[in-house]
């Protein structure tokens, strides 16, 4: 009975990994091109025309540009930068994020030898090159200087009527083993500010 049992555990575990293995997720960056149904098609920002499908539980937001000085102490932020020749690293934008995406710093895709910072505000403190922002994450913190020309930018609800041609969107969307491609998240420019990330 024990081995009927460790054979079945054995044969839904592989099953689960190659479902894992079957499905990723990847990031696009691109402009909309056209709507048709439940089918996005857009033009990467590499050139590539790209088409992905669109479901119930697919979500849209809104960029909507602020201030540094909304974002409060505690408040829940990504910020990409780029190492300086002196090892500072700079802000190249700062966005609110939901506290459902996983804190920490790594490395992010917006450019090359770019990073992402997911975390709390600890501090914002002026400098003479722009403002300095203190982020904490659990086990570690990093400074990043926010010169005045970054883009500081959150997001507002919306919905599909938002996905226009001539719109930029940042999506986070699976590709299944056949190659098919489905939006999961959609942030979408509005009134000319893009989503920055």
């Amino acid at each position: 009975m024990k081995t009927i049992l460790a054979a079945a555990l054995a044969g839904a575990l592989a099953l689960t990994g190659s479902i894992a293995e079957a499905q990723k997720n990847v990031r696009i960056r691109g402009t909309i091109t056209a709507i048709s149904g439940d089918t996005l098609s857009l033009k990467t920002r590499e050139g590539k025309p790209m088409e992905l499908a669109l479901t119930e539980k697919t979500s849209v937001a809104a960029a909507k540009g602020i201030k540094l000085a909304d974002l409060k102490p505690g408040a829940y932020v990504g910020s990409t930068t780029m190492k300086r020749a002196d090892g500072a690293l700079v802000a190249v934008e700062v966005h609110t994020i939901p506290r459902r995406v996983p804190e920490g710093h790594r490395k992010w895709d917006l450019q090359p030898g770019s990073m992402m910072t997911n975390a709390n505000i600890a501090s914002v403190v002026k400098s003479a090159d722009g403002d300095v922002l203190t982020l904490d994450y659990k086990g570690g913190s990093q400074k990043i200087l926010v010169p005045p020309s970054t883009p500081i930018v959150t997001t507002t609800k919306a919905d599909r009527s938002y996905l226009k041609p001539g719109e930029y969107a940042f999506i986070v969307a699976s590709v299944d083993e056949a190659g098919k491609t489905t939006a999961l998240r959609i942030q979408v420019s509005k009134d000319g500010v893009k989503p920055p990330q």
